[in-house]
């Protein structure tokens, strides 16, 4: 191996753009605008609180993300441990000075903006597990103490986070990085005593639950038994479902949703809300489009010549993969209420912002797919 400078590989600006995956760009765009025109309905046919600032959050979305693919992905692989330490940082701060909303301790107040520092804990997360395990060996992988670092990373990032508290985000973090070990050559039996070892701590873990997340957990195995308390979000979502029918009521004529019965409407349950209007026509096709972005990503992952561009690529297409079955789940009554968002649908600044910007180092490993990177971030011979 030999130390090559930077600039041999680099694509000229036109060049990059010519190699922009601009189809995927336009599948961002037709399911951002389906978010559009729900926040629309939600607010009953305006487009202030929610639409009008969505919108605006999408456009500076789309420019980070434009940015962020043009950089090339040699330099996100020399970032990756810095941007992971800085993650880590903000999540610290969380609890040191971050606000409170909603019984829980999420963000941090820059004024003109609220950050929620475990969204960006996502995409950190997933590079600094790429950087490291790039150019790793089998022999290496299967090495129980190679991969007691990541685990750390893996534990303090879930840590932090579960602290707050933010179950949902928890789970991501971990499974999002399961997803990277395996992807990176674990043995499946390693996985399968993690498993059981998570079994065996599930009764004591649910002492160190809060009281309103055992509420969760036992709504969700016995919704019926407190339809008014803590099954009422669960409740009114199965009947708005179920209202919906195949074609739906109509576009702002949402009973359910209008009429105020249910609840985080903007938020957690839009998905709800779009199934009572539009129907289930309504929601396969939103299903389609959210389909067609993951075919994208894991064909342009897979496409890629470096270990770090194809586990960046596949950690980020699989974060949304879970972004979008936990929603959907969880608003369905399959899984327990967890308050994530349905990603590019759901209002939130935070969480459209980063997941746009994951998306930015997707397209990255796109245009410079044929890049090759050695172990410490200078091409290969």
């Amino acid at each position: 191996m030999r130390d090559i400078r930077l600039n041999e590989f680099d694509l000229t600006f036109g060049q990059k753009l010519l190699q922009l995956n601009w189809m995927f760009v336009v599948l961002l765009a037709a399911t951002a605008s389906v978010g559009f025109a729900m926040l629309y309905s939600a607010a009953n046919g305006n487009l202030d609180p929610w639409a009008s600032r969505q919108m605006v959050r999408f456009g500076v979305g789309l420019c980070v993300l434009f940015v962020v693919a043009l950089i090339d992905i040699r330099v996100w692989f020399r970032l990756a441990y810095f941007i992971y330490a800085l993650a880590l940082v903000l999540l610290v701060l969380v609890e040191v000075k971050g606000s409170i909303g909603m019984g829980a301790q999420r963000w941090i107040n820059l004024g003109f903006f609220q950050l929620q520092p475990s969204e960006v804990m996502k995409v950190a997360l997933v590079l600094a597990l790429a950087r490291y395990f790039h150019g790793a060996s089998p022999e290496s992988v299967g090495r129980i103490p190679f991969l007691l670092i990541p685990l750390l990373m893996v534990a303090a990032a879930s840590g932090l986070v579960l602290k707050q508290p933010d179950l949902g985000t928890t789970l991501m973090l971990i499974m999002g990085s399961g997803a990277i070990f395996f992807l990176a050559g674990v043995r499946m039996w390693k996985f399968g005593v993690v498993i059981v070892a998570a079994m065996g701590a599930i009764p004591v873990g649910w002492q160190f639950l809060h009281t309103y997340q055992k509420k969760r957990i036992i709504t969700f195995l016995n919704p019926e038994n407190d339809p008014l308390g803590a099954g009422y979000h669960i409740t009114q979502s199965k009947i708005a479902f179920g209202s919906g029918g195949v074609s739906g009521k109509g576009f702002l004529l949402g009973s359910q949703s209008h009429l105020n019965f249910l609840p985080e409407k903007q938020t957690d349950f839009i998905f709800t809300m779009l199934a009572e209007e539009l129907g289930l026509v309504g929601g396969l096709a939103l299903l389609g489009l959210y389909l067609l972005i993951l075919i994208y990503g894991y064909v342009i992952s897979l496409q890629c010549r470096s270990q770090f561009g194809r586990l960046v690529g596949l950690g980020v297409t699989t974060t949304f993969f879970l972004y979008v079955f936990i929603n959907i789940a969880m608003v369905m009554g399959l899984i327990p209420v967890v308050g994530v968002p349905l990603p590019l649908v759901s209002y939130g600044g935070t969480a459209m912002l980063t997941l746009l910007f994951s998306f930015g180092l997707l397209l990255s490993v796109s245009i410079h797919r044929e890049a090759p990177i050695g172990r410490r971030g200078a091409e290969e011979e």
